[in-house]
């Protein structure tokens, strides 16, 4: 059987989705490695409430000020168990049902080396996501899971910020498939995330950016569509 590890760099989000997230992963993964960014809060005692998860701490927060030397340091701790698939995900994202009963199907098989899913941007609450400008999910996919190979070499761009979740290697990959599966993005769904994360990337960020710009959007300009939970085959 192909062994799933999962990626996913945190910090003080004790109080936020990280139980549920966990909770989530470790119905259809192998391992998750967790990379604390320096929290200051409960959220090492979270993850080591669970069995499933590979824990590593940075003594100083690396995120906002070199984030592709906390994502490579990430990387070596993944690849320390010998995963042959890998998951890149954040402690805000949760796939629907069905990726626990269809996980193995996606990583049993020789076809494709990288997958590519929807993320969706819950807004407001978790019945609504949004899909004004950049925000629509049905424009784009992103890759998240990806086969590991032994022996090749993963970088990241050196880059302070939005250096990217996977390695370039796999950005470049040609055998991708495109899966139906989708992942709720919690990460704009409260009212204080949304302007303290505004904040932290206007106060780092270089020049405007519509779309960092179009979080502090009026209500009336928002889009929002329904969220219609899919059922899981029955076999």
């Amino acid at each position: 059987m192909p062994r799933l590890t999962a990626m996913m760099p945190v910090r003080n989000e004790a109080q936020r989705y990280l139980y549920e997230v966990l909770t989530n992963l470790s119905t259809y993964v192998d391992a998750i490695v967790v990379l604390d960014d320096a929290s200051d809060d409960s959220t090492a005692e979270i993850c080591r409430s669970f069995p499933g998860v590979v824990l590593s701490r940075t003594s100083e927060p690396l995120f906002l000020v070199d984030e592709s030397a906390l994502r490579q340091a990430l990387w070596e701790r993944t690849v320390e168990t010998r995963p042959d698939w890998v998951l890149a995900i954040d402690a805000d994202e949760l796939f629907e049902e069905r990726m626990r009963h269809e996980a193995l199907s996606l990583i049993d098989q020789q076809e494709y080396d990288a997958v590519e899913f929807r993320v969706f941007d819950f807004w407001g609450d978790r019945a609504h996501y949004r899909v004004d400008g950049a925000w629509d999910p049905w424009r784009k996919r992103v890759r998240m899971l990806f086969r590991y190979r032994p022996g090749q070499t993963y970088s990241w761009p050196r880059q302070r910020l939005h250096c990217g979740r996977i390695p370039l290697e796999i950005r470049r990959s040609a055998r991708v498939y495109q899966s139906d599966l989708r992942v709720k993005h919690l990460g704009w769904l409260r009212p204080e995330d949304i302007r303290r994360k505004y904040e932290q990337y206007r106060r780092i960020g270089t020049g405007l950016d519509p779309h960092l710009e179009s979080v502090l959007d009026d209500p009336s300009k928002v889009g929002l569509e329904e969220w219609i939970p899919a059922k899981s085959v029955p076999f």
